[in-house]
């Protein structure tokens, strides 16, 4: 396409705390993003259960077609692991249960005494995580809304079914329910056999490029759009499209898609399933274009998210900017918690959980918002580190540089820290790596651009605003800090 002619394509992306949808723009020499429409995702307990509420959700997709106007196509990139069950008649049976609620407590426990967790990881290459769609399917055993199932759709696919009338299962998102073979990019009917999980279930597996359908009239009327308008699989699970939107030049490089959650890692061809990957608790999510996305997940900006919360519903100080200004002059690596610590998991009290955690370590406890947001920002350098450190031991690659991308990316002193921490250099941006991927695999289907990763990390770098933050030279603190989070001078490393 000339560049005066650039197509518009449509990212629907759902996070953990807000929906987005943006409009993406695309020539063979450049691309644009519009975010047109933005809304909350706000989960809703009931009846003692944590739900999603995907009907606010799919409302807030079709306000956002609506606004985006004519595009060229529809792609769709959310969370893991979470589902929703639909009866025979494609109803949905209830809202789909949040991948925080408490009801996979003692789960892992009780599958791992059927299928060891080394068997499990062998299997699967998916990292021990107690909200495993493994594990929800367990605890939802012998339920009523389980039993009268006749379809289980993750939830970037409930969506796409709602706007298509096409059931699929997208393979970037399937590899993270603990159920698929990474080697094969097919399902573990072996495992699913041994724990009792109905893998027909699960509609058939899909592709990013591949068609997902075109939006039904009924879909067409409430946004007014014009006959047809095709839905194309992406990356769907959002850190697929985030690592796709990662503007590397080099194989030699971490990144880490840092949001709700941060995401560290590296891109590789095949899985890593050995012992000490397994007992490192890294993962084997399968990528755009037949890569590994070999990874680690580490509690992420949750924490400082679930604080502002926090001190907003009390009346302190919850201001990010003026809070980050004050942290960058607060005492670095004063206190430092484990960010993969499970009593991090739940919502609520973050702060009193952070100060409990510094105690329980004989460090000292932050004083003020500022200093929390300081300890919060140390130990996530630290653990970006540990992840870091340990993708390139275990998988053998070298990094020379790594990407920060996704919300994280605008958060400067992060960056900075992640770079100290590391010693390596750190590339921060683009924020909106997640609509860029899921942007460029739709246009790559629409054969406005061509090639592989290579060629869209190309342009994403001729394209997009990146910062380049160098390391300090002394890693020394770091150090020290690193064996406070364990306990133990094994941590410790130059």
């Amino acid at each position: 396409m000339p560049p005066s002619d650039p197509r518009a394509f449509a990212a629907v992306d759902l996070g953990a705390s807000s929906g987005r949808v943006i409009v993406g723009r695309v020539t063979a020499r450049s691309v644009g993003l519009d975010e047109v429409h933005r809304f909350p995702n706000l989960p809703v307990r009931v009846g003692g259960t944590l739900h999603w509420d995907v009907l606010a959700l799919y409302r807030g997709v079709l306000d956002g077609l609506r606004a985006a106007g004519r595009v060229t196509s529809v792609g769709i990139d959310t969370w893991a692991v979470d589902y929703g069950l639909l009866a025979a008649d494609g109803s949905l049976l209830g809202n789909p249960v949040h991948y925080r609620d408490a009801r996979t407590e003692g789960v892992p426990e009780r599958i791992g005494r059927k299928v060891p967790q080394a068997e499990l990881y062998a299997a699967t290459g998916v990292q021990h995580a107690p909200f495993n769609t493994l594990y929800q399917l367990a605890a939802a055993q012998g339920t009523p809304q389980l039993d009268a199932a006749a379809r289980l759709l993750l939830m970037p696919d409930l969506l796409s079914y709602w706007l298509t009338g096409i059931a699929g299962t997208e393979l970037t998102n399937a590899s993270t329910t603990q159920l698929l073979d990474p080697r094969t990019g097919d399902w573990a009917h072996a495992l699913a056999g041994r724990l009792g999980i109905d893998l027909s279930l699960f509609p058939p597996l899909r592709r990013p490029g591949d068609p997902a359908g075109e939006l039904l009239p009924e879909v067409l009327e409430a946004t007014g759009l014009e006959h047809p308008v095709p839905v194309v699989t992406v990356g769907s699970h959002d850190t697929a499209s985030a690592v796709a939107g990662v503007p590397a030049d080099t194989e030699r490089f971490a990144y880490i898609s840092c949001g709700t959650w941060s995401l560290a890692g590296v891109e590789l061809a095949a899985p890593v399933l050995t012992e000490d990957s397994r007992a490192a608790n890294f993962t084997n999510e399968l990528g755009v274009d037949g890569t590994v996305r070999y990874l680690r997940n580490i509690m992420g900006l949750w924490l400082l998210q679930e604080c502002l919360r926090t001190w907003r519903a009390a009346g302190l100080p919850h201001d990010l900017g003026r809070l980050l200004a004050q942290a960058a002059q607060a005492p670095s690596l004063r206190s430092v918690v484990d960010a993969a610590d499970p009593a991090f998991l739940a919502p609520d009290s973050m702060p009193d959980r952070i100060a409990e955690s510094c105690r329980r370590t004989d460090q000292p406890v932050p004083r003020n918002p500022a200093e929390t947001v300081r300890c919060i920002l140390d130990s996530l350098a630290l653990a970006h580190r540990a992840a870091i450190e340990d993708a390139q031991r275990l998988s053998g690659r070298h990094l020379d540089v790594v990407h920060i991308v996704g919300g994280g990316a605008r958060n400067e002193l992060l960056c900075q820290l992640t770079a100290d921490a590391c010693g390596l250099p750190v590339v921060a941006g683009p924020a909106e790596a997640a609509a860029l991927g899921n942007v460029l695999v739709q246009a790559r289907a629409a054969g406005v651009i061509g090639g592989g990763l290579a060629d869209i990390r190309s342009l994403l770098r001729a394209t997009q605003p990146l910062r380049r933050h160098e390391p300090a030279a002394d890693r020394t603190r770091w150090n020290e800090a690193a064996a406070r989070t364990t306990g133990t001078k094994d941590a410790v490393r130059t």
